[in-house]
């Protein structure tokens, strides 16, 4: 008998990985201690930190805010009754996970649970008052040369395309600088070329596009953060400013007295992407944009502040063919991505869902879900109003274009690749047999063909099944 291992991946049949967009709870997650540490030293994170718990965990911050030494494990799990231990101990991992307690021993040797005493002192400070004030918090005169709302969201919008149409090749690329570039390249939205160096969207770069406008802002950011360190950059206090950021007021401006040179350096990057708006470099104050109010919104379920120019442009019919009532060639090029456009007027675009576009999308990592919630989030408000001849649907889309768009992408998934281990050239059927039921009965079997005498077993599992197999023809 052999065995041989057998390796079944294939990047073309098999769906890529989803891109990822962690929320402040699983980013921090992925932190190291210290730096939460470090971090807690920020009235606004431990706010922000705070908000993001699950509601039980909020509860029990609060009933032990002011507790000055340990509490019993046992006395903080007596709050919650049986019947909600599931959400107790979902709230204690949450708790654990973003060390906002530890564990602390009581005499008697009962083991206790502590507030972290940095997180403590800093959300009191949050919650109460008190404490340095804010680095924008300086008072200003009021501007002669004031922005409103509207003027501020174009502001924004026009800085963040700019990102986006280098990320789809367009020509409009002018205004990106080589360092949100290398933010591009460290987060694997793109890639240099082989051939002549140049940038090109990855497979994650697609997803990218597709995600929310608050959601990509966050992602990005999150890996501005990650190389951070390279601008002599604290990640910490970058963190804290926008943060604080989060929490200001649209249409407001802030002063940029008592700001250090890094956070001034780090205001100007935000100032490229379109968070935060300043006339000039030496300007005394700046107006953060809906960008950065928006960051605190990347959760499911959240809704983002929105703006009225950004309602919905598309309609999709039955017949699969697509209407965008846009200008913009950023939303032409994200909609050629899985459509293929048919016309192009000045102001409307139209274009068809294809078997042929939708495969096209989903070879290039974006998925069905991600192709239904985009013509979802970008419907027209005549959708919400069409009438779908009597069938119940939860979605606006036609529940013709909703189902065949998953059937597309169905095609693509009649197979599951997994890798194992070939068993082979068995001496007698018996032994075949033997290590066969052996594998079945450990259900770690996954093909076999009798007149082959052939048998394919999980990697995993090979050393177990090996050592049997051993111990067999020893005793045989």
């Amino acid at each position: 008998m052999s065995e041989s291992s057998k390796s079944s991946k294939s990047s073309n049949i098999n769906p890529s990985p989803t891109l990822q967009c962690k929320d402040l709870h699983e980013y921090l997650k992925s932190r190291s201690a210290q730096f939460l540490e470090t971090l807690y030293n920020y009235p606004t994170i431990c706010l922000a930190v705070y908000r993001e718990l699950p509601d039980l965990a909020r509860h029990f911050v609060i009933r032990l805010l002011f507790v000055e030494q340990p509490v019993p494990q046992a006395v903080v799990a007596s709050w919650v009754t049986q019947t909600h231990a599931k959400e107790q101990s979902k709230a204690c991992e949450a708790l654990s996970e973003l060390s906002v307690w530890q564990e602390a021993p009581i005499p008697g040797g009962l083991p206790g649970w502590m507030l972290s005493q940095s997180f403590k002192k800093n959300l009191k400070v949050a919650l109460l008052g008190g404490g340095r004030p804010w680095s924008m918090s300086s008072s200003l005169e009021p501007d002669g040369k004031a922005r409103d709302v509207a003027f501020l969201d174009a502001y924004a919008l026009e800085r963040w395309e700019c990102v986006l149409h280098y990320m789809v090749g367009s020509a409009q690329t002018e205004g990106i600088s080589a360092d949100a570039v290398r933010i591009l390249l460290h987060a694997g939205l793109m890639t240099r070329d082989a051939e002549d160096g140049s940038a090109v969207i990855t497979r994650a770069g697609f997803q990218f596009l597709l995600l929310s406008t608050a959601k990509q802002v966050w992602l990005f950011l999150q890996h501005y953060l990650h190389t951070a360190e390279k601008r002599s950059l604290s990640a910490a206090e970058c963190l804290a400013f926008l943060y604080q950021l989060s929490f200001s007021t649209l249409g407001k401006d802030y002063s940029t007295e008592g700001m250090s040179n890094n956070m001034l350096v780090f205001l100007q990057h935000l100032r490229e992407f379109g968070l935060v708006y300043q006339r000039k470099r030496k300007a005394g104050r700046f107006y953060p944009t809906r960008l950065a109010l928006n960051i605190t919104c990347v959760k499911d379920g959240i809704t983002p502040l929105d703006t009225s120019a950004n309602s919905g442009y598309i309609i999709a019919e039955t017949n699969y063919r697509v209407y965008a009532y846009t200008q913009s060639s950023l939303q032409v090029a994200l909609l050629g991505l899985f459509t293929e456009l048919i016309y192009r007027f000045p102001n409307v675009v139209v274009g068809v869902l294809t078997r042929e576009s939708v495969r096209a999308a989903l070879r290039g990592g974006i998925s069905a879900q991600q192709i239904i919630r985009y013509l979802c989030q970008h419907s027209h408000p005549q959708m919400l109003k069409a009438d779908t001849g009597g069938v119940r649907s939860t979605s606006v889309l036609p529940p013709t274009v909703l189902d065949q768009i998953q059937l597309w992408e169905s095609e693509r998934n009649r197979f599951t690749y997994t890798e194992g281990v070939v068993y082979n050239q068995f001496l007698s059927q018996a032994e075949f047999a033997v290590l066969r039921d052996y594998a079945k009965g450990a259900g770690v079997l996954t093909w076999h063909s009798e007149r082959a005498r052939t048998m394919v077993v999980t990697r995993a599992s090979h050393d177990d099944v090996k050592r049997f197999w051993k111990r067999y023809s020893k005793a045989s």
